[in-house]
């Protein structure tokens, strides 16, 4: 049985007036010991959606099962069995580190010592500084006690709603080597994030945007759903390359990505020849194109455009 079952939910709220719809007819489940991406931009529906999983707000209509329990009927059983960290840190910032710890400790009925094994490898990173009041701590350290919160009791299965969010690089690499050890524990760790980079750690990723899933697939398998031939297009007036480029015969799309645009093309008979003959002819110089392989932001920013067109 998979840990976590979706079934056609939907949730809308009223803003100004107007029914605003945050999720879609949303299916999906989820495996044992998985871990479960939820990639898509603010504004999307991971939050909303993962609040409806931790049985904090209701769906309008559908249903969802938590390892086996009805976030409904059975929402106490659930709340027991789950560790959640949600998008803005939430923890009391006027208790010290260890103090927070021992308080989430005791709402479970467990101790510290008793799981101290499974946090182990996160607190002892900032036990140093148990003795600080949460409001104190850096990013990075606020984002450690959070996660150890969340797994004080031994949760069989762990949502962290955008839990990299405003933290520096390094804190991130270090996060996500955090929830693989996790993994090996058996927890499913379902985890919703902005970064598209973040996506190839997972195990299978759904892309979100509007309150529905572009596609549900592992990370190998989103990208092979890009089809067109991809370039990577850079020259010293990036501006007018961009306009140049959105005239171009044969363009289908074009996006910035980093320092060169992105360039998918709806003919597979157009040669890199092609390409800088015309940008030639158009007075660019410093030009640099190249073949590319379409990454998971590829695939999205495509998802999207099909979806609007």
């Amino acid at each position: 049985m998979p840990s976590v079952v979706v079934e056609n939910i939907s949730k809308s709220f009223t803003a100004e007036k107007k029914k605003v719809l945050a999720l879609g007819d949303i299916s999906f489940d989820v495996a044992k010991g998985a871990l479960f991406g939820v990639i898509g931009p603010d504004g999307a529906g991971k939050t909303t959606l993962f609040r409806i999983l931790t049985t904090l707000i209701l769906a309008d209509k559908g249903k969802v099962e938590i390892d086996g329990f009805d976030v409904v009927k059975e929402y106490k059983d659930i709340r027991k069995r789950i560790g959640y960290m949600p998008g803005k840190f939430s923890l009391y910032q006027d208790l010290t580190v260890e103090e927070n710890l021992e308080f989430f400790a005791t709402i479970f009925n467990t101790t510290i010592k008793e799981n101290y094994s499974l946090i182990k490898e996160i607190y002892q990173q900032i036990e140093p500084f148990k003795d600080r009041r949460a409001g104190k701590l850096s990013g990075g350290m606020k984002q450690k006690l959070a996660l150890s919160c969340a797994l004080i009791h031994r949760p069989s299965i762990l949502f962290l709603d955008e839990p990299t969010t405003g933290v520096d690089a390094v804190s991130r690499k270090e996060f996500w080597h955090m929830l693989k050890q996790l993994q090996k524990e058996g927890i499913t760790i379902l985890v919703s994030t902005p970064y598209m980079d973040e996506a190839a750690l997972c195990d299978t990723v759904a892309l979100i945007q509007n309150g529905k899933f572009l596609s549900i697939d592992t990370p190998e398998g989103t990208v092979s759903l890009f089809k067109k031939p991809l370039w990577a297009v850079k020259s010293d007036n990036m501006y007018k390359l961009q306009q140049d480029l959105k005239q171009f015969e044969g363009m289908a799309s074009i996006y910035p990505f980093g320092e060169y645009y992105h360039l998918s093309l709806n003919r597979d008979s157009i040669l890199q020849e092609d390409i800088s003959a015309y940008l030639t002819s158009k007075v660019h110089q410093g030009l640099e194109i190249n073949p590319i392989k379409a990454g998971i932001e590829d695939v999205f920013m495509e998802l999207m455009k099909s979806t609007d067109d």
